[in-house]
Order: structure tokens, then sequence, then C-alpha cells
């Protein structure tokens, strides 16, 4: 998987489409702002072919362990469809339910535990793993939320080595 170049200007741009169907005085809650960057992520993903069982398979966005986000996740993404992929909400609860059809897989805290054996089960595979856990991207996940100074922000492998862990704000 490939991450465009222009992907955090076009996530930042994209950011005031993130409380869709608000009222304009209200300031989305941080889990709608976490759902519509997962929806973003999905956007700006070269996906490869075998990433999907079929051409037209759903791309599937995976929440492993404890729900955090609600119903704002489902919402965020229904009705949307990514190069003929319709995007759908999978909650898994463990390992085994967890099927390979997975394209963004959002660890929770809950599963901090597990996170060795959840990064050998994914190994080899597509998918992007997200969370929003202490130090998850020095542990193997690809981009982390994570709030500083009251602002979200994330995180991804490429800040590896960079004194301070800088990271992109949205």
């Amino acid at each position: 998987m490939r991450l465009c170049a222009t992907f955090i200007l076009a996530l930042i741009l994209a950011l005031p489409l993130a409380g869709h169907g608000q009222a304009a005085d209200s300031q989305p809650t941080e889990y709608q702002l976490k759902a519509a960057y997962l929806y973003h992520f999905a956007q700006f993903v070269d996906w490869p072919p075998a990433a999907f069982p079929q051409p037209n398979s759903p791309l599937i966005i995976g929440v492993l362990g404890e729900n955090p986000f609600g119903k704002d996740l489902p919402r965020t993404v229904e009705g949307k469809v990514l190069s003929n992929h319709p995007l759908i909400v999978q909650e898994y609860h463990s390992l085994a339910e967890m099927t390979n059809n997975c394209q963004i897989l959002f660890i929770s805290s809950s599963e901090k535990k597990r996170l060795p054996e959840i990064f050998a089960a994914l190994k080899g595979t597509s998918v992007l793993t997200v969370s929003e856990m202490d130090h998850f991207t020095e542990n193997g996940g690809m981009i982390n939320f994570v709030l500083e100074s009251e602002k979200n922000s994330f995180s991804n492998q490429r800040n590896h080595g960079r004194k301070g862990g800088a990271q992109d704000e949205f």
C-alpha cells in the first residue's frame, strides 16, 4: 500500500466535511472526526488488487475490540462507494471473527495486551492498521490517532526516527 503525497493536504481540506449534517455552529465530536478520517484514509490508499476477493467486493472498515465510535462510523460511510467497492463497517470481538477481507482495521485500546498476536495474524496482509493507543506505531501499527494539546493528530510509520515523534495535525 502506498499513501499518496497529497494525503495530508487532502485530509486538511476535507476536514470541514467531517461534520456533515451538523448545524454550522456545532463542532463534530472526537469520534465523528476520527470516523471521517478513517473514510478519508480509504480514499487515499492505493489498494493492491489482492486486497479484495472480487472487483466489486466491499471495502471493510473493521473495528477490533470495544467500539468507541458508536454509530458515528457507520453513518460516515453509509452509502459511499470507492472504486466500485461499497464501504461497510464490521465489528470484531476476536481475531477468530476477522476474515482476510478487512482493508482498514481500527484496533481499539481494549486490545492493547493482544497487539503482538494481532500483528502476527495480520503479517503479510494488505490491512491498514489504525488505533489511538499509546506507542501504536512504535509497536508495529500504521496510523495512530493522538490527542496533543487538545488537538487531534495522527502519526504514521514515516515519523519513526524523528526526534520528539513528530506528528501530523488535523
